[in-house]
């Protein structure tokens, strides 16, 4: 890890002194808090003083000082020109909204937006699909369609290429400014396309739906980027439909041009490798959205490598999972459910030809079909039921009923607790059942001939959609044969056993046992080489892996009239003969320990007679999924359910103050509308906003309570009042604590802060720290942010006396009372005294002029801020002289209260502090029965340990860093004094999107900790 030490040596020169005295470096570096903005004669000033400053030290040391002063001005100059320049775009952007809504007609017609689609009238305009256009016919002709924007890519104020979406199709359209419409334009639609059109229009977000009117023509040259290479739209419309209230964590875009081939991969943060590994990886992905980088192959420019860096990354398959909505509009998903639905059409046609009939069974039985061990059991009007396994028993019926031929397609469920890539815990089945003559092949005939049919009518019909999946998914087509191996499941097993297959701990497989998933997929290798098929059946399965009413084999009761067919190594289909008889079929249940008396309507069809007849189930997922080699079967579900899915939610809790709610804000509640749909609120709304200081006292955790310092910038968001703070320093921008607001609103409200973070802090690198576990696994699983823990939350029982079990603490605590030490509690809701509030300002500055070196801090020590919330207490010695104060604030009812500052004055005895704030805890515990736990702030943690989408390599140089900081700063120094106080470590997290933290982002947060 040599490769760290140049990085640490930056940024330790910023924070340490170069000598022992009182006066460090650190004290007089020119910040930017400390510098105004306007002024920039201050700055130079402030070189000045720096350099001119402390003449007996060494001349090295005043250059070390004035470089650092230098630094400090060149980074303000640049702060500057950036605020100036948001500034300017704001103005813009304000300028721009305006004239749409005011702007001459003739000028805005062409890119205002619509109106909601509430259906007041039907105009009848003929707009296109895209898949049905002939484009050599349609060339030079002016079309309308409705598309999404997949990505566009300004190239000046007069020039923006935009590709639109429209399903699995992309075109590339040109918007340019014009001195007038076309001259082949009906004279009623003609308008300008300006340079603020092409502005408004360049601002929309990717994922946004538009109303487009543009000429098809020939392109310049062929277009890579879009689905459509030889044409391209001359647009002279474009009209926003639809607004996007809510960032999406990735866009189309991203997830088809990010890394096609390799899923799952980790990239490396380059602030934390060797030169010589940063030359080959290139930049980091910025956090602003990446599409707008990307149309230089439809037009060719010179290629970067930290451009080729980007589409060598991935999105992981868990982030696109946990945000369906948006993964599913991709190519490849899109054609997965396109052939997918092409398979229950063919399965449904061909067994329509030969004669069966479709069914739908209740999903809601008073029984078990298979296994009680594997059932969902539901409340039915206070009665016990079951979501049905299978159709299975249903089916039957229906045979007893002499239907003789049976399908169905339809949900099942299963309570297996399987995480695995190949299993679900609802999923829907391809069913079929059917009366047999002679012989339970009859029916295996069927199926055998259904699945070729299947194979052959896909490839047939759906080969576009399987090109477009294999660039996501390279796959090979599935080989099978015209007579499929039907193979016992003996010969199976000894095909296995011939290959020396063996499981992890060395058994090999048993003919009257089942096949482990690897000896599947073994097999599956095994009959490829002999056989060259991915296509196979394996026949007369062992009669215990198989339930109740599978029909024995007659010449071995070991084995039964069943089968399984297998692709690509992987069972697809389960099938067999079922027993008809009824004395046969319930001497069968009670030997599987089942009661005949609860599948008693079951029964009665056999008991009045049933025909012979066989049948099987198959997973339209796991068929979907093998056959396209997905490698995860999740992808083959829509939304998909596993065990994981529908996590527990929060329990809600009575609010301190109701009518600071961010479920139920104000302007709900008061029948007020929010006509705003900007970054900041209306001007209406913003008289209604909730009180920071009461969003606190029902959402809040210690770390919000620093909200209420100056330093700290406050975002709202626009339609729920919910908080989140943050600082920007250097070039990061660090979010502080959890948002105020329900739980439940987390999704809703760190998305909204994400996108104002985009739009307003363009090439600022976001930071989180002190998220809770909720945020940390949204932002990990939706945004694919990385995660560390380094930092806890130390929190206490207030009603549990740790002097009693430290006899250490114990003893200063008789040590301050025999001292004379008196404690003392304030009263509640009455201002504090002002002789009171004298002594303990004048506490506190002698305590600030106690302290040496270098401090880290969250907050500042400000006492009299939102005395509503806050408890006081303090501690006086025989003459009355003021030794200690403690601070409680209140917190959520969740959370209770932090010890929001807890400061033993110079010369107060030993024992004074400790004393103070187990009295306070007492008091406090007495006053609020209901209050389970107290907070003393965050601490940090010993040693750093590696949260989501970090890899070992990753988090062994993160460690050694912290290691360093940690020795540097004493950071561990107060945990260790509240150990001793009682409390215990809940982990928060330091979150931050790829590329986001290193050396820049270390110094970032220690300077902003260091800072006054």
């Amino acid at each position: 890890m040599s490769f760290l030490k140049k990085p640490l040596r930056k940024f330790k020169s910023g924070f340490s002194s170069s000598d022992t005295s009182n006066d460090s470096v650190s004290s007089r570096i020119v910040t930017p808090s400390s510098i105004s903005l306007n002024d920039s004669g201050n700055v130079d000033s402030a070189i000045d003083r720096v350099s001119n400053s402390g003449t007996s030290t060494p001349n090295k040391r005043q250059s070390q000082e004035f470089i650092l002063a230098q630094r400090q001005k060149r980074s303000l100059d640049k702060s500057r020109a950036k605020a100036e320049n948001k500034k300017r775009e704001s103005l813009a952007k304000i300028e721009d909204e305006k004239f749409l809504q005011e702007g001459p007609a003739d000028l805005t017609k062409l890119y205002r937006p619509y109106s909601m689609n509430m259906s007041k009238r039907w105009n009848h305009e003929n707009r296109i699909n895209l898949k049905e256009l002939d484009f050599r016919e349609s060339e030079g002709k002016v079309i309308t369609f409705r598309a999404r924007i997949h990505t566009l890519r300004p190239m000046s104020a007069k020039l923006v290429f935009i590709v639109f979406r429209q399903q699995t199709m992309t075109i590339q359209g040109v918007l340019e400014t014009t001195k007038s419409t076309r001259e082949d334009e009906d004279s009623e639609d003609k308008g300008t396309v300006s340079e603020k059109m092409v502005r408004s229009v360049e601002r929309y977000p990717n994922e946004t739906i538009v109303v487009v009117r543009a000429k098809l023509r020939k392109a310049v040259q062929r277009v890579k980027n879009a689905t459509i290479h030889d044409y391209e739209l001359d647009v002279y419309e474009v009209h926003k439909l639809v607004n996007l209230t809510e960032n999406v964590p990735f866009t189309v875009y991203d997830a088809e041009n990010i890394n096609r081939e390799k899923e799952d991969t980790e990239d490396e943060d380059d602030s934390l490798l060797p030169a010589e590994e940063v030359s080959k990886i290139g930049t980091p992905r910025p956090f602003q959205d990446v599409v707008r980088a990307s149309l230089d192959k439809a037009r060719p420019v010179s290629r970067s490598r930290s451009d080729a860096s980007r589409q060598n990354r991935s999105l992981p398959q868990r982030v696109r999972l946990n945000n369906r909505v948006v993964d599913l509009r991709t190519g490849s998903a899109q054609s997965i459910f396109r052939i997918q639905s092409g398979i229950c059409n063919i399965f449904r046609s061909y067994l329509d030809s030969q004669g069966f009939i479709e069914i739908h069974t209740p999903k809601l039985q008073g029984g078990a079909t298979e296994s009680g061990a594997t059932v969902f059991e539901v409340n039915y009007f206070g009665r016990p039921a079951f979501l049905a396994q299978s159709p299975q028993l249903s089916k039957q019926m229906c045979i007893a009923a002499d239907f003789e031929k049976v399908y169905e397609i339809g949900a099942v469920f299963r309570a297996e607790d399987s995480n695995t890539p190949r299993h679900l815990t609802e999923y829907t089945g391809l069913d079929l059942e059917m009366a047999l003559e002679e012989h339970y092949h009859e029916a295996l005939d069927l199926i055998d001939d259904m699945f070729k049919n299947l194979w052959q009518g896909i490839y047939q019909r759906y080969q576009r959609e399987i090109d477009i999946i294999s660039q996501y998914y390279p796959h090979e087509r599935v080989q099978w044969l015209e007579e499929t191996p039907r193979i016992p499941f003996k010969e199976g097993v000894q095909m296995l056993k011939d290959d020396g297959w063996v499981d992890d701990s060395g058994k090999s497989v048993e003919e009257t046992e089942d096949l482990p998933t690897r000896a599947e997929i073994r097999l599956g290798q095994l009959v490829k080489d002999k056989y060259h098929t991915d296509y196979y059946i394996l026949d007369k399965f062992p009669a215990s892996v198989r339930p109740f009413y599978t029909m024995p084999d007659p010449s071995d009761d070991r084995f039964t009239n069943s089968f399984d067919i297998f692709m690509r190594g992987q069972e697809i289909l389960t099938g067999g003969q079922r027993i008809h008889d009824a004395k046969f079929l319930e001497k069968r249940m009670k030997q599987k320990g089942l009661r005949p008396d609860t599948m008693t309507e079951y029964l009665e069809g056999f008991r009045w007679g049933a025909p012979p007849h066989a049948g099987c189930g198959i997973g339209l997922e796991r068929l979907t999924y093998l056959f396209l080699s997905l490698g995860n079967i999740r992808l083959a579900s829509l939304f998909p359910r596993d065990p994981k899915s529908f996590p527990a939610k929060p329990p809600i809790l009575k609010l301190r103050h109701e009518e600071a709610s961010t479920t139920n804000p104000p302007w709900d509640r008061d029948g007020l509308e929010t006509t705003g749909t900007g970054l900041v609120a209306p001007i209406d709304m913003k008289s209604q906003l909730q009180p920071l200081e009461k969003l606190i006292a029902n959402y809040g955790d210690a770390a919000n309570t620093s909200w209420l310092d100056k330093r700290y910038q406050v975002w709202r968001h626009p339609s729920t009042g919910a908080a989140q703070g943050y600082i920007v320093y250097n070039n990061y921008l660090i979010a502080i604590g959890d948002p105020l607001c329900d739980k439940r609103q987390y999704p809703q409200i760190i998305s909204g802060f994400l996108q104002f973070l985009k739009e307003a802090y363009r090439g600022i690198k976001p930071l989180w720290m002190i998220a809770c576990k909720d945020v940390e696994e949204y932002l990990g699983e939706k945004f694919d942010w990385r995660t560390l823990a380094c930092i806890a939350e130390e929190r206490a029982n207030p009603r549990d006396n740790p002097a009693i079990k430290d006899s250490d603490l114990g003893r200063k605590v008789r040590h301050a009372e025999k001292e004379g030490v008196k404690n003392i509690e304030l009263p509640v809701n009455k201002p504090v005294p002002e002789d009171i509030k004298a002594k303990i300002d004048e506490g506190i500055q002698r305590w600030h002029f106690n302290r040496k070196g270098s401090q880290v801090h969250l907050t500042q020590i400000r006492p009299w801020v939102d005395q509503e919330h806050r408890r006081y207490y303090y501690a006086k010695g025989p003459d009355e002289h003021m030794h200690a104060v403690v601070v409680l604030h209140q917190l959520s009812p969740k959370n209770g209260y932090q010890v929001k500052f807890s400061l033993e004055f110079p010369g107060a005895p030993s024992g004074t502090i400790e004393s103070l704030i187990l009295f306070s805890l007492k008091s406090i515990a007495i006053a609020n029965p209901d209050l389970k736990q107290v907070t003393f702030g965050t601490g940090a943690l010993p040693h750093l340990e590696g949260g989501r989408n970090l890899n070992a390599y990753k988090v062994k140089a993160l460690k050694k860093a912290y290691a360093t900081l940690n020795k540097q700063f004493k950071l561990t120094n107060k945990s260790e004094f509240r150990e001793k106080m009682g409390c215990w470590n809940e982990p928060v997290f330091v979150c931050y999107p790829r590329g986001g933290l290193g050396p820049g982002g270390i110094k970032a947060i220690m300077g902003f900790l260091q800072e006054d």
